[in-house]
């Protein structure tokens, strides 16, 4: 079973920057869109930033202009640069990949990232 796998998640202050890493367990073929969703305790799961095949970009109000998000396409990885981060950041991040036929999703475990003084 495919699985996605997360990294560099982490303590930082605000202000500081963080870049979030994701690939698959095995190859998937036919991925349509990639993002980051975050879940901070007591909240609902939120997407942040997603990016389809043709690279058409998506952000959620709170991160834009601060985070990025990029593919390397033959990797099937996906990245989140996140820069000035600010305690609200403060969440669990979950790395996603979709493919639209045949329909499957796929989840990472998560990865903390705390922004804290």
């Amino acid at each position: 079973q495919v699985q996605l796998v997360e990294s560099g998640g982490g303590l930082v202050q605000p202000g500081e920057s963080l870049r979030l890493s994701c690939a698959p367990s095995k190859s998937i073929s036919s991925i349509n869109v990639m993002g980051w969703y975050r879940q901070a305790p007591g909240k609902q799961r939120e997407l942040v930033a997603s990016i389809t095949s043709t690279q058409s970009t998506n952000y959620a109000d709170s991160v834009k202009g601060r985070f990025t998000i990029s593919t390397d396409n033959a990797k099937n990885t996906v990245y989140l640069q996140m820069n000035y981060l600010k305690p609200e950041d403060t969440a669990v991040y979950y790395c996603n990949a979709r493919r639209y036929f045949p329909s499957a999703t796929y989840w990472g475990q998560g990865t903390q990232v705390t922004v804290s003084s």
